[in-house]
């Protein structure tokens, strides 16, 4: 009875490749619009540590996606919170609300987990 939700074998299915491109899609969204304000840094005057930071951030975003394609339970658990820093650091110095991350969490809990959660017995 305990087995029902988790799939038997490690192969990863069509719903699973579509999930990774797709947030792979979106962090690249994040990481477009880091490298437009990083471009555009002196006309808005946004101190150069925070790119540092923030650069370091989609980084992670990246690494923690290739951890989830590569069935790595860390990858799983970092995105999600890489997600959240990097909205709050928008939020809160650049008072920017990027909706883009908003889309990228709940697309995360919706699609990536649903093809995440039933794999989890293989990740390691």
């Amino acid at each position: 009875m305990e087995d029902n939700f988790f799939d038997k074998s490690p192969e990863k299915t069509t719903g699973f490749y579509f999930a990774i491109v797709f947030l792979v899609i979106f962090s690249l969204l994040s990481v477009g619009i880091d490298i437009t304000e990083y471009l555009n840094r002196q006309d808005v005057n946004i101190p150069l540590w925070f790119f540092y930071v923030i650069f370091s951030v989609d980084a992670l975003l990246i690494i923690s996606l290739l951890g989830i394609y590569f069935y790595r339970k860390i990858g799983v658990v970092i995105y999600p919170i890489a997600i959240i820093i990097h909205y709050f650091l928008h939020e809160y110095y650049l008072s920017t609300m990027l909706y883009s991350d908003l889309f990228n969490l709940f697309c995360y809990i919706g699609l990536g987990l649903l093809t995440i959660i039933p794999k989890w017995k293989f990740y390691k």
